[in-house]
């Protein structure tokens, strides 16, 4: 029995399917080899991503928690004001999902964990700009654009964190993210990250390895 070259024992392994996607995108011959090297290289930048995104998505959950404090106190996971606030309706049921996640929680401390990304995203609708965002963005977001008014500022916000949600989607599914613009994903983190806090900001990409796997994406 003929001995099964090591790449296609790679390719046997992961599926046809699965680095077939990376065959057809690579310019290299033959595909096979081009295609491996492809899709290691996307989990590795797929790894690196997952640093940024954690730091992404703590400040960001923390200036929401923040802004509700503001207006509903220490407890607003548990306020009736703000859990009747929220919709019931559409793909994610906000109310549903945070009155689920707060049984058993004895504090805001531990909730916060638990709540899906999905959860903060949806907190910069427009829904929630009269009761939260006119009088609480500007100061759990001090450093955004002074030209921006809450409306534009909070919808930048949203659509940015969808499009970084969608990344964090795709790596942990383990899907390919090399059709991406990365460079524009990561600097979109960055910015989230510097609306809070500036010096985090930089303190987290002085400590990224993502800048180096982008210079030496393969063909």
């Amino acid at each position: 029995m003929a001995a099964i070259p090591p790449e296609q024992s790679i390719k046997n392994a992961l599926s046809a399917a699965r680095i077939g996607t990376y065959e057809t995108a690579t310019t290299v011959v033959p595909a096979l080899d081009g295609a491996l090297a492809l899709y290691a290289w996307n989990s590795q930048v797929s790894a690196a991503m997952l640093s940024p995104l954690h730091m992404c998505e703590v400040v960001i959950r923390n200036a929401v928690s923040d802004a509700l404090t503001a207006e509903y106190g220490d407890r607003w996971p548990w306020h009736t004001a703000f859990v009747g606030s929220l919709p019931t309706k559409g793909k994610f049921n906000m109310r549903a999902h945070l009155i689920q996640k707060r049984d058993g929680k004895p504090t805001t401390g531990k909730l916060i964990p638990e709540l899906s990304f999905v959860f903060w995203e949806k907190m910069f609708t427009g829904r929630f700009d009269a009761q939260i965002w006119n009088k609480h963005l500007s100061s759990v977001m001090p450093y955004l654009n002074p030209a921006w008014s809450t409306q534009v500022a909070r919808g930048k916000i949203n659509k940015d964190i969808n499009q970084i949600r969608e990344l964090r989607n795709r790596i942990a599914h383990h899907e390919p993210i090399f059709k991406r613009v990365l460079a524009n994903d990561f600097k979109q983190i960055e910015e989230l990250v510097a609306f809070r806090c500036p010096v985090t900001a930089a303190w987290m990409i002085q400590h990224q390895q993502v800048s180096p796997f982008l210079a030496i994406k393969p063909a």
